[in-house]
């Protein structure tokens, strides 16, 4: 029997179109659309400003599309949401699941104590293809490798569901008596001047997450194997924020390309290359849900022993982007200044903190949390333990990369060195990368004075990579 009323909870599910929790509370009659800024169970892990950024535009888009019925407050979703349940008479909650462990306990405690109260929680997944506790390895326990993960603990799955449309009809419930707030309200929005251009190359919302997926897969998706490690290169999906926000499903990113691939368009490698690429966001989330101290604890406890140091001035340089080696320095730039850096630098950037300046990878997790507009807690998690060595399927001790060879190999014109660090863009192609072994009459030319306009380099990277080496070899030894 319907209820005459439910509310229906948006959470990383920013989006009408095959949003399943949506759509079912819609079946069930007239609903009450609410948007809760949690400020209260977060703790550690409260949005980052690039993320409240990219937050405020996309409950903007989502208040449109609600023809302005969505209603927004901040604080503890328990009390708000029992508050409305009083109010209202009302018996039922829809939502779509999150897998932050925080967001998982609170999840669990609303169900628990609104239960005491014959208030029913209807709960669906809109988030992932596969829940983290279904695919697992024949003896129940999770896979720690990618590929078994992805081959046979996901392909051979039940295969994901299609996407669902958005409703054809949604009915609002008024309610009384309760005081929301507007959207700007939230105080999102960063004081400085950095959100000014931030999100320039960016169309937030449900229809900008869809024109980019369209976008990517009819022009860009073609030579996305190769293409991808080329951050000059536009093969690549930057679907990521919309991901997280749930702008648009992953089922809906999964059949655009599969069915794309089974009508025979474009190269296979492309298309499974670009699937497997979906499959490490399963991942992620699976070595969250299933270790939900990833975000602080190193899942190899070896790593407990490792000798980190803690460098200020050196971390800051970082950050700047000004270690005097061009291909980090620009790959920080690009995050600082765009609040997204392409996946080859992500990688290469963070080799150069944990493994030349030996800075814990939590500095790193904290400072992409903090400017990325795609920070994901399982996906920033996962990624930063694998580029220290000390998570799962997690990148050899002995694998440090070299800042000049990635230059050479994947920027080989220096095209995305000069877009970010213009003060070097003078340079010839053949000191692009290494600008302090250009002879002094090459450098007055380019109107370098290092040091002064470009540093020099923070670090030796033969010195600093033996060091790293004879630190990692030492864990290497232990039995734990």
């Amino acid at each position: 029997m319907k209820n005459k009323t439910s509310i229906y909870w948006f959470r990383q599910d920013l989006r009408l179109n095959d949003n399943p929790a949506l759509t079912a509370s819609v079946k069930n009659g007239t609903i009450i659309p609410i948007y809760i800024l949690d400020n209260y169970n977060g703790k550690d892990h409260k949005m980052g400003e690039a993320s409240r950024l990219w937050l405020h535009y996309s409950l903007t888009e989502l208040n449109k599309q609600l023809e302005s019925k969505l209603i927004v407050v901040q604080g503890n979703p328990e009390d708000i949401l029992f508050d409305i349940c009083s109010k209202e008479t009302v018996k039922n909650i829809f939502w779509n699941r999150v897998y932050e462990p925080w967001g998982i306990d609170r999840d669990k405690k609303i169900k628990e104590n609104l239960s005491k109260e014959n208030i029913e929680i209807n709960s669906f997944n809109g988030s992932l293809l596969w829940e983290p506790w279904d695919a697992l390895k024949d003896d129940g326990t999770p896979y720690r490798v990618f590929t078994p993960f992805f081959r046979r603990g996901c392909m051979n799955a039940t295969a994901p569901r299609r996407p669902i449309p958005k409703p054809e009809k949604i009915s609002y419930h008024q309610i009384k008596n309760f005081k929301s707030c507007k959207i700007s309200d939230l105080n999102l929005l960063p004081t400085r001047k950095w959100k000014d251009d931030l999100l320039t190359n960016w169309d937030v919302g449900e229809k900008g997450a869809q024109s980019r997926l369209d976008e990517f897969v009819e022009k860009e998706l073609n030579g996305y194997k190769e293409g991808r490690n080329f951050p000059i290169n536009k093969n690549v999906s930057r679907l990521s924020p919309y991901l997280h926000w749930g702008e648009i499903s992953p089922n809906t990113v999964w059949y655009k390309v599969k069915d794309r691939e089974e009508n025979g368009i474009g190269n296979s490698k492309d298309n499974d290359h670009f699937l497997s690429e979906i499959g490490w966001r399963e991942f992620s989330n699976s070595l969250l849900f299933h270790f939900p101290k990833l975000p602080r604890e190193n899942l190899q406890k070896k790593f407990d022993k490792f000798p980190w140091r803690y460098d200020k001035e050196k971390l800051i340089a970082w950050k700047k982007g000004k270690t005097g080696y061009p291909i980090v320095d620009a790959g920080m730039r690009e995050l600082w200044s765009t609040g997204y850096m392409h996946n080859r630098l992500r990688m290469v950037v963070g080799s150069f903190l944990v493994k030349n300046l030996l800075l814990h990878w939590h500095e790193g997790e904290k400072w992409f949390w903090n400017c990325l507009l795609d920070a994901d807690l399982a996906n920033n998690s996962a990624s930063w333990q694998w580029i220290a060595g000390c998570g799962a399927d997690a990148a050899p001790y002995f694998r440090i990369f070299n800042p000049i060879t990635q230059g050479l190999k994947f920027d080989p014109e220096g095209t995305y060195i000069r877009k970010f660090i213009p003060e070097i863009s003078e340079l010839p192609n053949k000191y692009i990368f290494n600008p302090w072994e250009a002879p002094k009459e090459i450098l007055e030319k380019a109107n370098i004075r290092l040091g002064e306009n470009y540093p020099n380099p923070l670090v030796d990277l033969k010195s600093s990579r033996e060091e790293a080496l004879s630190a990692f070899s030492e864990l290497k030894e232990l039995k734990i």
